[in-house]
């Protein structure tokens, strides 16, 4: 079998020996899984390659892109700073930045943009991928146009911009970049090795992302609708642009984060551990469990797909069973994934190099996760 290292304590046994076979079969080149249960880390697992030619092994400390799963870090930003009464879930955006009120948006609440039902999946003007880089052009954009939908009627995934928005809001609050007070107020004080936004001198650890299959990835399909096709080409994605320093630099909080499995696992812990992890507190119990409070259901007008939102993440449904209820959850494209389990008070972290055309988790973060839940169930 595949070297694997790390540990898995004993009744998680069967979730070392799933990682190990993902390696076998090829479906990892190199990956990172980490879980927590009642704020300890019971596994810790990491092995393969962090390059396509497997010439460099992933080590302990390999970091990667994650895509989407970063929004789940922006999110614990704004749940953190609702907690301390400086935003409210309620109010609309414009409390917090007024130009957002143009046209037609003076109505549309943080909440709304929360769960992806803001109706500014993508922007309306034409932009170029180094444009994501120019943050007051990304926002102003956003601020000055009018919503593709009805705010607050239908699920569309923000893929992208949801990080913007939550990203403006939390900069007019507190006067710092989200990625400052992400690495301030919460990566340090973990030691937790997940940047938005992240410097030069970690480059030589960052694993390099396999792009999914051709004719799988994001903008591959025939056939889109407009709103699709906006959100898929607008612009496009191109896996290979997380190998700059331009985009491993900014701070994009829906898509470029680097981290772990590890970080994540380990951040996560403070929403399931009812606000604390590593003997700190960041937020209280009733603060994390405002995650859980559906916001929207209903078919997504991006993914089309059933989707259910809380406030920032994804909730249980008939599509995506979980053994307990009280479950948040948030996918990356290409297949990371963080779960965090309130009842358990489990975190459930999976980060990778080898993209599938997803974006919402597949089944090697699924099998590995379905390995945790049978462990605890011991």
């Amino acid at each position: 079998m595949a070297e694997v290292h790390g540990f898995a304590q004993g009744k998680f046994a069967a979730v070392k020996e799933q990682f190990a076979r993902n390696l076998d079969s090829g479906a990892d080149v190199g990956a990172s899984f980490c879980a927590t249960v009642n704020g300890e880390t019971v596994i810790d697992l990491w092995g393969g390659y962090a390059d396509a030619a497997k010439t460099k092994p992933w080590q302990e400390d390999t970091i990667v892109n994650v895509y989407s799963t970063t929004k789940t870090m922006a999110a614990l930003v704004a749940l953190m700073l609702a907690d301390r009464g400086a935003l409210d879930f309620d109010a609309p955006v414009a409390r917090y930045w007024p130009e957002f009120a143009a046209n037609g948006k003076d109505l549309i609440k943080v909440s709304h943009v929360m769960s992806h039902s803001a109706g500014l999946s993508g922007w309306k003007e034409k932009i170029e991928k180094r444009d994501l880089y120019d943050w007051d052009k990304c926002v102003s954009l956003l601020a000055a146009q009018a919503p593709f939908w009805e705010p607050g009627t239908a699920p569309g995934y923000h893929a992208l911009t949801q990080g913007y928005l939550v990203g403006e809001i939390v900069r007019r609050i507190t006067g710092k970049t989200v990625g400052t007070v992400f690495r301030e107020e919460i990566a340090e004080p973990l030691g937790a090795d997940f940047h938005i936004g992240l410097p030069a001198s970690e480059d030589g650890r960052v694993a390099e992302l396999i792009p999914p299959p051709p004719g799988a990835g994001i903008g591959d399909q025939a056939e889109m609708s407009e709103l699709v096709r906006n959100m898929a080409t607008n612009p496009g994605v191109d896996v290979s642009e997380t190998k700059t320093r331009a985009w491993r630099g900014a701070e994009i909080p829906a898509a470029g984060g680097t981290g772990n499995a590890r970080s994540i696992a380990e951040i996560h812990a403070i929403l399931a551990n009812g606000g604390t992890a590593k003997g700190k507190r960041f937020l209280c119990e009733a603060g994390c469990r405002k995650a859980l409070d559906v916001q929207i259901e209903g078919t997504d007008k991006i993914m089309n797909m059933p989707a259910r939102f809380g406030m920032g993440f994804g909730l249980p449904s008939a599509l995506v069973p979980v053994p307990n209820p009280n479950t948040i959850f948030w996918g990356g494209y290409g297949g990371s994934l963080a779960i965090i389990d309130m009842d358990a008070r489990a975190t459930i972290a999976y980060a990778m190099n080898k993209m599938e055309g997803t974006t919402t988790g597949d089944m090697r973060a699924i099998g590995l996760a379905m390995a945790v839940w049978q462990g605890l169930a011991q």
